[in-house]
């Protein structure tokens, strides 16, 4: 306990919202465990940099952020749709196996899709696209300007969008050349 901040009571609080992020930001339920675990040691450690105890879920965010781009740059992730969400997936879209599988195939394409783009357009995705927080909270846990924060966001949709869009058009280019190889 540091200038009376609690770090059990922080983590009983914060534990899950680091969690998802490094889950988003990995793809991968071992590395978002792994991610969250080193957030806190790290938390541990800085406890005294932490002034503001109603700052702390961006702070401990921030240090996510950081934890989990050292984490991938050691290792060379391969997207997997983690468990968790094939599981929630499924139990909130409870329409045929078909819709399943269209859904499972869409989030791993969007997985895929976030794993090639860099990591700073990544983090916005995650914390304003898929967590909803404001411009405000993206830009403190960012550590930059909410300027910055609506112009990169913009330009990561973009950059989404194209990489999503050159999936697509390498999925309809083998398609038509094996109708054409048939034909």
């Amino acid at each position: 306990m540091s200038n009376g901040i609690d770090i059990e009571n922080l983590f009983e609080k914060f534990h899950l919202d680091i969690y998802h992020f490094s889950l988003y930001f990995s793809s991968n339920k071992q590395d978002a465990e792994d991610i969250t675990q080193e957030t806190f040691l790290k938390a541990i450690r800085n406890i005294h940099m932490l002034k503001d105890r109603t700052r702390a879920k961006y702070w401990l965010l921030s240090i996510a952020r950081n934890t989990a781009i050292d984490h991938l740059r050691k290792k060379k992730l391969k997207s997997t749709l983690p468990e968790l969400l094939e599981k929630i997936t499924y139990q909130d879209k409870k329409d045929s196996l078909d819709d399943y599988l269209l859904i499972k195939e869409q989030w791993e394409e969007v997985q895929n899709a976030l794993l090639r783009i860099k990591p700073h357009y990544r983090s916005l995705l995650i914390l304003r696209g898929i967590q909803e927080m404001t411009i405000k909270e993206t830009a403190e846990i960012l550590e930059c300007s909410e300027l910055k924060v609506r112009v990169d966001f913009y330009r990561a949709i973009k950059v989404l969008k194209k990489e999503l869009h050159v999936l697509e058009g390498v999925n309809l280019d083998e398609k038509s050349r094996k109708s054409n190889s048939r034909g």
